[in-house]
């Protein structure tokens, strides 16, 4: 089945307009070609869209679900047109499970004031490139390193590892813990972005793991006590929540914080994304 977004526009010029007539003045041809296009759509989905007499024009009951799709439709690619055509005063950062925790409104607030010309956005995405492979964003922010050869990235910072807890569980009651005290309890995991995996342990005392894929889960069962998680310090800034501590981890190895781009067409703002949350990091 063919069909062209100029049959789209002309069914919802024609329903808006209420006749053929004021639909070709709207989109600038003739009314003899709002006719031929009109039936070439009606012929291309096999359904009569328009019922029509000598004074108006209304939609069929299928026709008027073609129109409400052909309105979404239409509405994406004026978008994207628009997200295209709109160079580059647009930036979208995405992340996985936390952003840069408690530099994020710092970072926010620095941009606005130094790069009014690019408006800033970040954006929650849970895959393996925080949205990057996905088209959801032009930069992510991402805290293990990304082997697709399609990407470039680099490191801006670390965090601490932290342990998040029932705040009733009896290593709340400590400033700090180890990888040891873990050991026999059930940690809590993403495979698909997190950054913990039971290889932080050695193999004769590894903890067991169960497979979360979302922080607010995460958080609500570690808030029953039936498991504990681990996660960059980041989460703890932007996360907190009733129920859940979180205590460094005092053996466990600092997390790298990393910006990835695409490598073939990186954003004009990404080295001055680059130095501006590095320069913040090294403020902390």
């Amino acid at each position: 089945m063919d069909m062209e977004l100029r049959q789209l526009r002309c069914l919802v010029a024609i329903v808006d307009e209420g006749t053929f007539t004021d639909a070709a003045a709207t989109l600038g041809v003739s009314q003899a070609a709002v006719s031929r296009t009109l039936a070439s759509l009606e012929r291309a989905l096999g359904v009569r869209l328009l019922r029509r007499t000598s004074r108006s024009v209304t939609p069929t009951g299928t026709g008027l679900r073609v129109v409400a799709h052909a309105r979404r439709v239409l509405a994406e690619v004026d978008d994207l047109v628009r997200e295209v055509t709109s160079g580059h005063a647009h930036l979208r950062i995405g992340y996985a499970w936390s952003a840069l925790g408690r530099h994020t409104l710092p970072f926010q607030r620095r941009w606005s004031r130094t790069h009014p010309e690019t408006d800033l956005h970040l954006v929650r995405v849970n895959s393996a490139t925080a949205g990057l492979g996905e088209g959801a964003c032009e930069l992510a922010v991402v805290r293990r390193p990304l082997d697709d050869r399609r990407f470039e990235s680099a490191i801006v910072g670390l965090e601490r590892r932290l342990c998040a807890m029932a705040s009733d569980d009896p290593l709340a009651r400590r400033r700090s813990v180890r990888l040891a005290d873990l050991a026999g309890r059930t940690l809590l995991v993403d495979r698909r972005t997190g950054t913990t995996t039971a290889d932080l342990w050695p193999p004769d005392s590894r903890p067991a793991t169960e497979d979360t894929h979302d922080v607010d889960d995460w958080l609500t069962v570690i808030a029953t006590g039936r498991s504990v998680g681990m996660t960059a310090e980041s989460t703890a800034n932007q996360y907190p929540r009733p129920g859940v501590v979180y205590r460094p981890v005092r053996d466990g190895e600092p997390i790298a914080v990393r910006l990835a781009w695409w490598k073939d067409d990186p954003h004009p703002a990404t080295q001055a994304v680059l130095e501006l949350l590095t320069a913040l990091y090294r403020e902390a």
